[in-house]
């Protein structure tokens, strides 16, 4: 089996090698006819898996164009030359595009007087590029391209341009030109188009230094990095399980080959996407993590090396050498990004070693839709760990890192903080007087409120307190786990000093309720600042506009507590004006009490007994009140938690 694989990849280097000889030829062993029409997509003398690749370095020839401006119609002038002039070159090809989606080729070249310029047909489009017809040397070919009558906006062109066998550039980019209006009549002609042929090509351009068209035969669904994983080849990417199925929005592919570790690394169609990346990770957590980058600038993919930083998130370049990695391959097509890098097999990292023989690594996937100043952006379109670390060599089934555990922790403590002590609060202070005479198991219903949403926010501190240290498995200390361990420390005890409540009338009793106040307002605070300092963490992915949500919910609760307040003074004002009153009135009538009879005096005790038993005033009001505040405090409860389960959210709305 081994033998017939070996057989078979020698056949396939010889086979694709001789075509890149028949396609592409040294200039001093060319063909005289140029290049064929069917590299018109790729501009390439060979595909992806010849012998010899395209430069990566800055091409040392260029494309002029005589003007920067062109009417509808009218023609300019296009150089190649060699910088510094004099330099050499034999086989050519040369297309102009449209700079926007979808790309297509624009207008036509006309022919040379020496015939010295082969013109082709790309796409059943008239003379719309050109190529060599000699092969031979040469240190200057000027072309005549003349622009579309219906086309407006800037065109790019490109060139691949060969200067030996195995040294040739490919997408040598010229300075826009913009095509502006001009009347028709002034244009000079050049060889008509064909009436039924269209305009332009709707095919993607290539991106130099290395483009690597598609299969155009083959279907899109059988996307080539997809072929082998798991078999000879480790492949992940997301959304999880996404591999199986073909259909990912960003993937690597990790190929070994004894001492050599390629990656490939490639953005999924419509994405937008602005880079892609893979991190090697110790703990499937952003942070310490060796990260390849391929960056799409200035028409071409570039590779950088990176270290991220988890406290504030970054991806930090200049402490990592950039020849650690070397970049083999690299494309982009209809908005895929595509690149290829070998890693040395150990890179040192500011005191930290990856060594890709022996280590095991998390494998960590994003991309994103922006750039920063030598730097990627947040990873918006997606991230997405490995489930378990692994040694690159062996081949497997990978799966993604779960978030559940992360996403309980952040629901639970909203749903306690955020809901239920913001209303257990608001039941001990401002409804004591209120259902009064009305029990629920056998207590107040202030209290059994009280108890029941108290209980539950100890409940959901504690479980949200063990399940993330569960997903970290060790202390990592910063703003949130400081004030949120000192939040759960005060929550743990609350309810333990209520055990020891003193008595009502009790002259400890006093200390206690102040004690028990202070405690329970002072969580409740710290509780909300840590949510807010939740926002941060790059493992929380929370959008930073979450931060007004909360300030929302501090005003809504400030301005409630504020109306209640108002509410619980006047009562007092009304209830002390009445007690004054009836002070009075019993001084005033207590020489009649003895000559009252025993019925007399008994229905005016229930009377007195049936007053206080009555709620105190305005509790309509505060009954209305609790259930508008309910209703809202479940709105900002309900759309924290989304937030949270839903993390990133850009990633989510983006599908949408």
């Amino acid at each position: 089996m081994m033998q017939a694989l070996t057989m078979r990849s020698w056949l396939a280097t010889l086979v694709t090698a001789l075509l890149a000889v028949a396609i592409w030829p040294d200039p001093g062993q060319s063909l005289p006819q140029g290049a064929p029409e069917t590299v018109c997509d790729t501009m390439l003398p060979f595909h992806s898996g010849g012998s010899v690749l395209p430069q990566n370095s800055v091409s040392p020839f260029s494309v002029e164009t005589s003007s920067s401006t062109l009417g509808q119609g009218q023609t300019l002038r296009v150089d190649l030359t060699g910088v510094p002039a004099g330099l050499s070159f034999g086989g050519y090809m040369i297309q102009a595009r449209n700079r926007n989606p979808p790309h297509q080729i624009i207008g036509q070249f006309g022919p040379a007087r020496d015939g010295t310029i082969k013109l082709m047909n790309c796409e059943n489009s008239v003379n719309n590029s050109a190529t060599h017809s000699n092969a031979g040397p040469k240190q200057q070919v000027i072309l005549e391209w003349q622009s579309p009558v219906d086309f407006l906006g800037q065109v790019v062109f490109n060139a691949t341009i060969a200067q030996s066998y195995n040294e040739f550039w490919v997408g040598v980019p010229s300075q826009p030109v913009q095509i502006v209006r001009r009347d028709l009549s002034a244009a000079p002609p050049l060889p008509t188009q064909s009436p039924s042929a269209p305009a332009g090509t709707t095919r993607a351009p290539y991106v130099p230094p290395s483009y690597v068209a598609p299969n155009n035969v083959v279907a899109v669904s059988s996307d080539p990095i997809y072929n082998g994983c798991g078999q000879s080849k480790n492949c992940f990417g997301f959304p999880d399980g996404c591999v199986a199925t073909k259909s990912c929005t960003s993937i690597t592919v990790v190929t070994v080959r004894g001492d050599v570790f390629e990656f490939e690394i490639q953005s999924g169609k419509g994405t937008n996407a602005a880079y892609v990346a893979v991190g090697l990770s110790d703990d499937a957590k952003m942070g310490d993590d060796l990260t390849t980058e391929c960056v799409p600038e200035n028409g071409r993919v570039n590779l950088y090396s990176s270290l991220t930083s988890a406290s504030p998130y970054s991806a930090v370049r200049s402490n990592v050498n950039q020849n650690s990695a070397r970049l083999l391959d690299a494309s982009i097509v209809d908005g895929v990004i595509y690149c290829r890098v070998q890693r040395d097999a150990v890179t040192n990292v500011q005191g930290r070693t990856f060594d890709l023989r022996n280590g095991k690594y998390h494998l960590l996937v994003a991309s994103g839709s922006s750039l920063k100043e030598n730097s990627v952006g947040y990873h918006d379109i997606g991230r997405l760990p490995s489930a378990q670390p692994i040694n690159l060599a062996e081949v497997q089934d990978l799966s993604g890192s779960s978030r559940l555990l992360i996403q309980l922790h952040g629901a639970f403590m909203i749903a306690a903080w955020i809901g239920t002590t913001s209303l257990g609060i608001i039941f001990a202070r401002y409804f004591k007087q209120t259902w009064v005479g009305s029990q629920s198991c056998g207590t107040d219903q202030w209290f059994a409120w009280h108890r029941l949403l108290m209980v539950t926010t100890w409940s959901l501190t504690v479980a949200a307190y063990v399940l993330i240290w569960v997903e970290l498995k060790q202390a990592v200390w910063h703003a949130h786990s400081i004030i949120g361990l000192i939040t759960v420390i005060l929550c743990f005890i609350q309810p333990i000093g209520a055990l020891f409540r003193p008595g009502p009338n009790d002259k400890k009793r006093p200390y206690f309720n102040w004690g028990h106040w202070l405690g329970g307002n002072l969580a409740h605070i710290l509780g909300i600042v840590t949510i807010f300092f939740s926002v941060k963490l790059p493992k929380a992915e929370l959008p930073e506009w979450m931060d007004w949500i909360l300030v929302s919910f501090v005003v809504v609760h400030v301005l409630v507590h504020l109306i209640f307040s108002i509410g619980l003074c006047l009562n007092h004002w009304q209830i002390g004006g009445m007690a004054s009153e009836r002070h009075l009135s019993q001084r005033a009538n207590t020489f009649q009490m003895g000559d009252m009879s025993h019925h007399q005096q008994h229905a005016m005790r229930n009377g007195m007994s049936m007053e206080r038993k009555m709620d105190a005033p305005y509790a309509g009001m505060r009954k209305g009140l609790l259930g508008v505040y309910g209703v809202v405090l479940i709105l900002f409860v309900t759309v924290l938690i989304l937030l949270v389960v839903l993390a990133p959210i850009e990633q989510f709305l983006g599908k949408s």
